[in-house]
């Protein structure tokens, strides 16, 4: 289903109007103008950027999530640039956890890119957020300006998050622009042997802080964590789960296994299997980020 941006007003904010972000003002090279559809950040809650990878793991889109719904549910806003993967994720988190979200473009405000996001797009507008660009209304999406966009994702944003990127990422763009912001990174620490992790623990290594949870993140923005409104990362601890539901579960990360390899690793029958795998979906414990194939959910 396809969504007309026309639908929405388009305002343009000059650099002398109130509601230019004071955020922007701190800083060298910000635009002297920009167009909005929707609202901006409210200067008086807290905002984190979450971005990554576009073709990020199931892993990765699961985890920024469940980063940006726990941080919502927290009243946290969330930042980013409604591309496929992190950045959509990250979308969809905050609107499931009820909170506002902010999109800023490397095209025109007008245009969707991708032509995919295109409800989620509207969603973002429905539920109080904003869609942001620099660029004339109409530019269409060109690659050289993803990487200057970035600059104001940072800006906008009391911290960075980076969930998935490769050692040439443009999250790592993001990243410098913080950096020269004196804005804190966080990173999703990945497992050393995985691409997509190479750029996210080349920036621990550099200094960036490991995001371990969403509790530590709020933390160190100064918000009280509100345990009762999240589950466990972890769902092996529910206690509503049965001896059987937990070994199968025991036996899925968060690299999507098929049926036949669970069936292997917990010398169960496949029938056994198949219907358990189906109990565990129906609680959201698990989730098939393909056909046939599962994964561990953490959201």
């Amino acid at each position: 289903m396809s969504y007309n941006p026309l639908d929405y007003e388009n305002r343009y904010i000059k650099k002398q109007d109130k509601e230019y972000p004071e955020k922007l003002k701190h800083y060298v090279n910000m635009p002297s103008g920009f167009y909005l559809k929707g609202s901006l950040p409210d200067p008086a809650k807290k905002a984190v950027a979450i971005v990554g990878a576009r073709k990020c793991s199931p892993y990765g889109e699961q985890t920024a999530r469940y980063f940006a719904r726990a941080l919502a549910l927290n009243g946290v806003q969330i930042i980013s640039g409604l591309a496929t993967g992190i950045d959509s994720a990250a979308h969809k988190g905050c609107l499931e956890g009820s909170g506002q979200t902010f999109a800023v473009l490397g095209c025109g405000i007008n245009v969707i890119y991708p032509r995919s996001n295109s409800m989620l797009y509207k969603s973002i507008l429905d539920n109080n957020g904003g869609i942001i660009s620099e660029y004339d209304l109409t530019t269409p999406a060109r690659a050289f300006n993803f990487p200057t966009r970035n600059r104001i994702i940072s800006a906008l944003s009391d911290a960075v998050l980076i969930v998935e990127a490769r050692i040439k990422s443009g999250s790592l763009i993001t990243a410098s622009y913080a950096l020269e912001q004196g804005i804190p990174i966080y990173v999703i620490p990945g497992k050393i042997t995985d691409s997509l992790s190479a750029g996210t623990n080349s920036l621990l290594m550099q200094g960036a802080y490991p995001a371990l949870s969403p509790e530590n993140l709020l933390y160190e923005l100064g918000i009280s964590f509100k345990k009762n409104e999240e589950k466990t990362i972890s769902p092996l601890y529910d206690p509503s789960l049965s001896k059987t539901e937990k070994q199968i579960l025991s036996s899925i990360s968060d690299t999507p296994s098929s049926l036949d390899e669970i069936c292997q690793r917990c010398l169960l029958d496949i029938a056994k299997v198949s219907s358990t795998l189906l109990q565990l979906e129906l609680k959201g414990c698990i989730y098939q980020p393909s056909p046939g194939l599962y994964a561990v959910s953490y959201c």
